[in-house]
C-alpha cells in the first residue's frame, strides 16, 4: 500500500506540526509552513490534526496510487486533475488503486497540502516525521521528495465524503496585510522609522525560503534609522517564527519555520499567531504590509480563530479531544 511520485515538484516534502519545545537545543519548530491548511486537510478526513501530510511548494507532483485511499487537498490553489478530470480543494477525494493525481498550474498561494486517510510509514525523529529541508533531517529520506520515490501507508480507512462550506475555505492574495505586535527591540528605532515601517509596502524576495522571508522596500523609501550605539551592543537573543528583524542592509527578514533559534538583529515587530500561517503562502514578488495591534487584540483574534475551527471540528466529528494547529 503505497504512492509513487512520478514527478516530484519543486520542493515536495512530508510535514506534520513539527518539533515544538526544542529551541533551547537549537532546533527550530519546523513542520508545515501553513499549519492551518494542514489542519483543515486532516479535519476533512476525520484524522487527528497532526497526521502527516505532503507539502507542495510552487510546482506540484504527479502521484500514482498503489492503493485505495481518501485524500483532501487544501492550501494553495493549483489546477489539479485525477485521471484527467478536475478535482477541487477542501473536499474528500476518493482514490482507487491505479489512479493518477497531477498538479499543474499554480493559481494562488504558494503551498498546497495533501492529507491522507492513512498513516505514512516514515520514521520519527525527535517526535516528528516533518522534513527540515535546510539541514536535511527528518521526513522521507531526510529531504525533499524526488521523482521515483515511494511512500508506504498503514492503517488506511475510507473517509466519509465531506465538502467544506465556503466560509471555511482559505483564500490568498498577492498583497496580504499581516497584523503584528511590537517587537522586543522596538525602542532601538526612532518613532518616525517605526511609522515608516507600518506605512511601507514590501516585496517578497526570491531569496526567501522556509528559514526566512526576505523583504525588499521600495527603492524610493529611506532606510530605517537605528540608534546605532545601542544596536552595536546587542547580544544575540531568541527568535521565533514571525519575528521581524532589521539587519544592517535595512531589508526586513521574517523568521520562518526553519529559521535559526537566535539572532543578533533588532526585532521591530512580530507577526501575530493568528496570521502566521499565511506566511507559508507568500511567494517571490508578492507585496505585503504590516498593521500594528496590541497584545490583547492579538489574543482576541486568536481566540476567535480557534472558535471558528472548533465550530468546524464539531460539524465534522464528535471527537472533542483533537487539538487544533495554527
Amino acid at each position: 500500500m503505497s504512492i509513487c511520485f512520478t514527478r516530484a515538484g519543486l520542493q515536495t516534502s512530508v510535514q506534520d506540526c513539527g518539533r515544538p519545545g526544542l529551541m533551547h537545543y537549537g532546533i527550530p519548530p519546523g513542520g508545515a509552513a501553513d499549519p492551518l491548511a494542514m489542519t483543515l486537510a486532516n479535519l476533512i478526513l476525520g484524522n487527528v490534526t497532526n497526521n502527516p501530510v505532503i507539502e507542495i511548494t510552487l510546482t506540484g507532483p504527479r502521484i500514482e496510487f498503489g492503493c485505495d485511499i481518501s485524500i483532501a487537498i487544501t492550501g494553495a490553489q493549483f489546477k489539479v486533475t485525477l485521471n484527467g478530470n478536475a478535482v477541487n480543494n477542501f473536499e474528500t477525494i476518493q482514490i482507487q488503486q491505479g489512479d493518477t493525481l497531477d498538479f499543474a498550474q499554480l493559481i494562488s498561494g504558494a503551498r498546497a497540502y495533501i492529507g491522507f486517510s492513512g498513516k505514512m510509514v516514515v520514521p520519527e525523529l525527535l517526535g516528528s516525521v516533518s522534513t527540515h529541508l535546510i539541514s536535511h533531517f527528518g521526513g522521507h529520506r531526510y529531504g525533499a521528495i524526488k521523482a521515483g520515490d515511494t511512500i508506504d501507508f498503514c492503517n488506511i480507512q475510507t473517509a466519509k465524503t465531506v465538502r467544506l462550506a465556503s466560509q471555511f475555505h482559505l483564500h490568498y492574495t498577492p498583497h496580504p496585510q499581516f497584523r503584528v505586535v511590537s517587537g522586543p527591540d522596538k525602542l532601538l528605532f526612532d518613532n518616525d522609522t517605526v511609522e515608516q515601517f507600518y506605512h511601507t509596502t514590501y516585496t517578497v524576495s526570491a531569496q526567501s525560503n522556509r528559514m526566512g522571508i526576505r523583504l525588499h522596500p521600495p527603492s524610493t523609501s529611506s532606510p530605517p534609522a537605528r540608534k546605532e550605539r545601542v544596536f552595536e551592543q546587542m547580544i544575540s537573543s531568541g527568535l521565533y517564527p514571525g519575528s521581524i528583524q532589521i539587519p544592517p542592509d535595512t531589508e526586513p527578514i521574517i523568521a520562518f519555520v526553519e529559521g535559526q533559534t537566535i539572532g543578533g538583529y533588532p526585532r521591530i515587530a512580530h507577526v501575530i499567531k493568528a496570521d502566521r500561517h499565511r506566511l507559508g503562502q507568500l511567494k517571490a514578488h508578492d507585496k505585503i504590509s504590516f498593521h500594528p495591534v496590541g497584545l490583547a487584540q492579538a489574543a482576541r483574534i486568536l481566540r476567535e480563530k480557534y472558535q471558528r475551527l472548533r465550530e468546524l471540528q464539531q460539524s465534522l466529528t464528535t471527537d472533542s479531544k483533537v487539538s487544533l494547529m495554527l
